[in-house]
């Protein structure tokens, strides 16, 4: 009998939540690929860069799809680099294996002037998981995200705490999970090299 392969698309309430981070934590612990499909700036310390350093290039990296060279909305940022991205554009690069897909940003940062990172999500036809991060004004970033993936009907199977949390912030959070969801939580890294990951991994947390 053929066992379907574990695919998840790994987006963020927003910037700069550790969704690389996140994904080459949960890369080790599960031993899955990794694809970045847009690499938006950053193209010497790109995302399947730091993720090959980190994980000591133990897991299979995909090639992104798409390399554009200013740190900016990938719409304006292909814009810059004179080509257009399409949702058509973009295939998962193997759909027989285990496989974690990293997103650009938040669910609404736009790959064109129609499309966004949710359509993405939606296309590649794989459930996600969520980043969080806690900050003012994450509680609603983290809802917003929810609901929105909720709308799209696109399941999301696990949400991702990243780093410490104020209770307050986890309780609400909690109360606004899909009932199929299940929750992890990551410690902060001191460090950004394999030894602190290796430490980190042996304090992730998974809960029904």
């Amino acid at each position: 009998m053929n066992i379907k392969p574990r695919q998840y698309f790994v987006t963020g309430i927003g910037t700069g939540v550790g969704k690389t981070i996140c994904t080459a934590m949960l890369a080790q612990l599960w031993q899955m690929a990794y694809w970045k499909p847009i690499q938006s700036g950053d193209l010497e310390q790109s995302d399947s860069m730091m993720l090959n350093h980190l994980l000591d290039h133990k897991i299979q990296i995909f090639k992104e799809r798409f390399r554009l060279h200013t740190a900016a909305s990938p719409h304006q940022s292909a814009f810059l680099d004179g080509i257009e991205m399409h949702l058509e554009d973009f295939e998962l690069p193997d759909k027989q294996i285990d496989l974690l897909v990293e997103g650009a940003g938040g669910l609404f940062v736009p790959i064109n002037d129609k499309e966004c990172i949710i359509d993405l999500i939606n296309k590649l036809a794989i459930p996600a998981i969520l980043v969080c991060r806690d900050y003012l004004g994450a509680i609603n970033h983290s809802l917003l995200s929810i609901k929105a993936l909720e709308n799209h009907q696109i399941p999301l199977h696990y949400l991702v705490l990243n780093g410490e949390f104020n209770p307050f912030s986890k309780e609400i959070l909690l109360k606004h999970m899909p009932e199929d969801c299940r929750l992890i939580q990551i410690p902060e890294l001191e460090e950004l090299d394999p030894a602190q990951m290796q430490h980190a991994l042996s304090k992730i947390t998974i809960e029904n």
